[in-house]
């Protein structure tokens, strides 16, 4: 029996219902999807409209910065020379519209001038008694109901330094006044006795300190960080110089902040929650309180000494600063940076106006020469070293070869140089003639001769001048002078070369004979301190280190502070032995008595007014004692006259008060009553 195939015309009128029934199936579908879609349009604009608009550009979290709180700075027998007290202020976050311009804020208006009423009142009972009475008016100031200085949700501070009286109110009736925070912030003190203020240095608000690489910045990185707490707010105070600023990071911690739920009118929608400052780290200085304090007095007193007692047949009024640090010279550690004349940081406190008196004083003279005072003459910290280069003269000439330890060198009282014909002369101090010397007398008694004709000119011949000049220039550099000491501090001066300048010098040989005994490169204090502990440790330079430790809130150890060689010469101790016997100058002015045997060499640089007038400068650098050297001491007094009489004494209560502290001989020696009397 044969299967039952459809014809043709019934195949084609099957696959037309089946086509048909397709395309129904297809449109039914596309039907209900675009039903659903229109059904939740609908929902979304007629249910949920309302919620949503009011949710546009709102349901965002603001957050208001707090201040961190500053971690203090310590000196090395663990007294306070910064730090920062607690205080209370109160905050109010206005929890709806009480402003004039709408007709909630008109509504809700009885209902904060109740709450200010309340305020007024307790600030006027609980408040301390010799502080301004706040008044109502004051406080609807403060809450700023127009929104004149604050967006809506931003906390208003309504009184700083609340009495503890005020804040227990307060936190006891937190709900008679809605969005009140009581937040801790901090004020900065400085010691006041102004220890080592311009090493310490102070702190300026962040919108005022942009002008410095960092905060710009971190201005700049304000926009990217996710983190509130590292964000600096306009108003905080930064470290400006000094250690503060050095350590500012350190310092600074976290700061705190409230985080404030907003609706498109930029009011608040919701509770805020507060987030409190983390306190920053503590810096902990090398710098001793009672050291640095006798360094400061000694300034103080000699510069007064000079300008009333004559020295050489006068008077040296223009003497007006004076600039020391001491450093040891195993460790690094500046136990003393005096910069005088000083300041009292504590007249500005957290960054307010600068007195007039203290603009000129608040540079370091120690390591740079703005804003450290001028002497009478208009002469800046950073001067020539006179005299004091002529241990490293002698050493150079001993390492070059130009003659031995105990080579005889005829001084006539001065030296020539240049052309035949046209030669110029330059004598020692006075014109005296020291007939016969050897290397360590040349340093002990001071001959520009022998530096001239034995290492300036020899250079010259040895190398030729261009050359020459290169080769002093390394030896400079090698122990410290021309380049950065690396202390870390802002500002730091790599001091003022002038050998290089053959326009100004005339020669290369000129340049050669005055750099030779200390004419011709203006250095810092603390290049000079540095030098001097190089000369005392028989070729290391060493790192000054200024901070020994740093610790958390705990007393924990963050961070410890070693000794750091930057780079060492090698000499012949031999040669050593030469400059340490030559450091031996006669007849210093406050060193009668001194018991330890010590190494020093005085300089009088020689430094043209603006009117033509040459004055002296008094250099002094020192380290005691000669053998197993403890300290190194440097001394600059502008304008002071000889360095015997003016630094020198500087330099001997310096070691006086380490000794008392430390010991020279690695004991300290505390005075008796009776030697204080």
């Amino acid at each position: 029996m044969k299967a039952f195939k459809p014809s043709i015309r019934e195949q084609e009128q099957q696959d037309d219902r089946r086509f048909k029934t397709r395309v129904n199936l297809l449109f039914f579908t596309a039907f209900i999807l675009f039903s659903a879609i229109i059904i939740r349009l609908a929902v979304l604009q007629f249910v949920h409209g309302p919620e949503t608009a009011a949710q546009e550009g709102g349901g965002q979290v603001r957050t208001f910065p707090l201040q961190p709180m500053r971690g203090s700075i310590w000196d090395a027998s663990g007294t306070p020379l910064a730090y920062s007290t607690s205080s209370s202020s109160l905050y109010m976050t206005l929890m709806k519209d009480y402003s004039n311009n709408t007709e909630s804020g008109m509504e809700n208006r009885p209902e904060i001038l109740r709450i200010a009423g309340e305020m007024a009142e307790a600030f006027q009972q609980y408040g301390d008694p010799k502080a301004p009475v706040m008044t109502l008016d004051d406080v609807i100031t403060a809450l700023d109901l127009e929104y004149r200085k604050q967006l809506g949700y931003e906390p208003r501070l309504v009184k700083s330094n609340l009495s503890h009286e005020e804040i227990a109110f307060f936190l006891e009736h937190r709900g008679q006044f809605p969005g009140i925070q009581i937040v801790e912030e901090s004020d900065r003190h400085y010691d006041p006795d102004t220890v080592a203020v311009q090493t310490i240095g102070y702190l300026k608000r962040f919108e005022g300190a942009k002008s410095l690489k960092e905060y710009e910045a971190q201005d700049a990185a304000n926009k990217e960080e996710s983190d509130p707490g590292l964000i600096y707010s306009e108003k905080e105070y930064v470290g400006y110089d000094g250690l503060e600023r050095m350590f500012q990071k350190e310092l600074r911690g976290k700061s705190g902040y409230i985080s404030i739920p907003i609706n498109p009118r930029n009011m608040i929608d919701g509770n805020p929650v507060m987030v409190p400052p983390q306190k920053g780290y503590d810096i902990h200085t090398t710098i001793h309180r009672d050291i640095q304090l006798a360094a400061e007095k000694a300034i103080k007193d000699r510069l007064d000494w000079l300008h009333t007692h004559p020295v050489s047949g006068k008077l040296h009024r223009d003497a007006l600063n004076g600039y020391a640090v001491a450093m040891e010279v195993e460790t690094g550690n500046v136990v003393a940076m005096a910069s005088i004349q000083d300041y009292d940081p504590n007249v500005w406190v957290n960054g307010g106006p600068i007195p007039e008196s203290a603009v000129n004083a608040m540079g370091n003279g120690t390591i740079s020469p703005y804003n450290s005072g001028r002497s009478g003459s208009g002469f800046d910290s950073i001067l020539l070293l006179g005299s004091t280069i002529k241990p490293l003269s002698v050493l150079i000439g001993l390492n070059e070869g130009f003659f031995g330890p105990n080579d005889a060198y005829l001084d006539q009282g001065g030296a020539y140089f240049g052309r035949v014909g046209s030669e110029s002369y330059v004598s020692n101090s006075g014109g005296h003639r020291l007939g016969y010397i050897k290397p360590h007398e040349a340093i002990e008694k001071s001959s520009n001769a022998f530096m001239i004709d034995w290492v300036g000119k020899k250079l010259y011949a040895k190398y030729g001048g261009e050359k020459g000049v290169s080769v002093w220039d390394q030896y400079m550099k090698e122990f410290g002078l021309g380049v950065s000491t690396e202390s870390g501090l802002p500002g730091e001066h790599h001091g003022v070369i002038n050998y290089d300048k053959t326009a100004a010098t005339g020669s290369n040989l000129s340049s050669l004979v005055y750099a030779s005994f200390g004419q011709q490169g203006r250095y810092s204090t603390l290049q000079l301190a540095q030098y001097t502990v190089m000369l005392a440790n028989e070729g290391k330079r060493i790192k000054p280190n200024l901070v020994s430790k740093i610790t958390d809130q705990n007393g924990n150890v963050v961070q410890a502070f070693e000794r750091e060689v930057l780079n060492e010469v090698e000499f012949s101790k031999e040669h050593w032995a030469v400059i340490k016997r030559g450091m031996n100058t006669q007849g210093l002015a406050g060193f009668e008595g001194f018991q330890y045997d010590f190494a020093r060499k005085t300089g009088t640089s020689e430094q043209e007014t603006s009117k033509g007038i040459i004055k002296d400068n008094g250099i002094f650098i020192a380290y005691a004692p000669r053998e197993n050297p403890k300290l190194a001491v440097a001394v600059v007094i502008p304008e002071g006259g000889f360095g015997s009489q003016s630094a020198a004494p500087v330099a001997r209560a310096i070691f006086d008060a380490y000794d008392e502290v430390y010991g020279l001989d690695g004991t300290p020696h505390p005075k008796t009553k009776t030697e204080e009397e």
